[in-house]
């Protein structure tokens, strides 16, 4: 299925750009920019000096050379003028071959001159580009960062921040079990104040007004007999007193 996996592919390019624009910081990218634009300078730099080792070690031969040629040319002279024409003639052999190496040197270190010339002139407009970017990548870090600092306020102030849109709920919570607490004392204090709660401290607490008449009028009638009982009891034992009082005194007087 072509069409499946092409789309698949898609899905999972795009997850991982997702991923890597996230994980991407911009200061380190464009500060891992500017030192791999370094390393090119400086290759550039030692490119110079490497060609300029070269041009100096050809300047040397160049004067070797040179030095030879009128070596030779006084040999070539010293020996005609003592008759030695040979000798003389192998002397300005030699002068020659030395004259063409050093015609091909001169024309090396006119290139070694050329190519240290450009490399020179590569290399002050690479660096001129390289600071520019350096004055850049710190104007775009510093902008970037006082960016982040103001969304980071922003949210904060705003409440949109993840640890701001926590403490919201939070407090949003306590706010709703504050009012749910207020509104259930509230209530307390209306039934109390209805007096819809029983009052514990008496003894006949769940009694209402008709339960107490009742119950007044039973321990009236209780009362009564009660007094009723002991009225009795005094008065038979009174007349049970009285009367051997009595018959003591008619004795006494008989």
């Amino acid at each position: 299925m072509p069409g499946l996996g092409g789309r698949f592919s898609t899905v999972v390019k795009a997850k991982i750009s997702h991923l890597l624009d996230r994980a991407e910081d911009p200061a380190e990218t464009l500060d891992y920019g500017y030192q791999k634009q370094v390393e090119l300078l400086q290759n550039v730099k030692k490119g110079i000096a490497d060609v300029v080792t070269s041009k100096k070690r050809l300047q040397m031969q160049q004067e070797k050379l040179q030095q030879s040629i009128v070596k030779l040319d006084t040999q070539a002279r010293q020996a005609l003028a003592q008759g030695q024409e040979d000798l003389a003639r192998t002397a300005l052999e030699r002068k020659n071959v030395a004259q063409t190496e050093l015609q091909g040197l001169d024309s090396q270190i006119q290139q070694l001159e050329h190519q240290q010339q450009q490399l020179t002139d590569n290399e002050k407009k690479l660096r001129e580009k390289v600071e520019a970017f350096r004055t850049k990548k710190e104007v775009i870090k510093a902008q970037y960062s006082a960016s982040e600092a103001q969304v980071r306020i922003s949210e904060a102030a705003n409440g949109v921040g993840e640890q701001m849109a926590d403490l919201g709920l939070a407090m949003q919570r306590a706010q709703d079990k504050t009012e749910q607490m207020q509104a259930r004392a509230q209530a307390v204090d209306e039934l109390e104040q209805a007096g819809a709660f029983e009052d514990i401290t008496q003894l006949g607490g769940g009694d209402d007004d008709i339960d107490r008449q009742l119950a007044e009028l039973s321990s009236g009638a209780q009362v009564d007999d009660d007094l009723a009982k002991l009225k009795a009891e005094i008065g038979s034992g009174g007349a049970a007193a009285e009367k051997p009082a009595l018959e003591q005194g008619k004795e006494q007087s008989a």
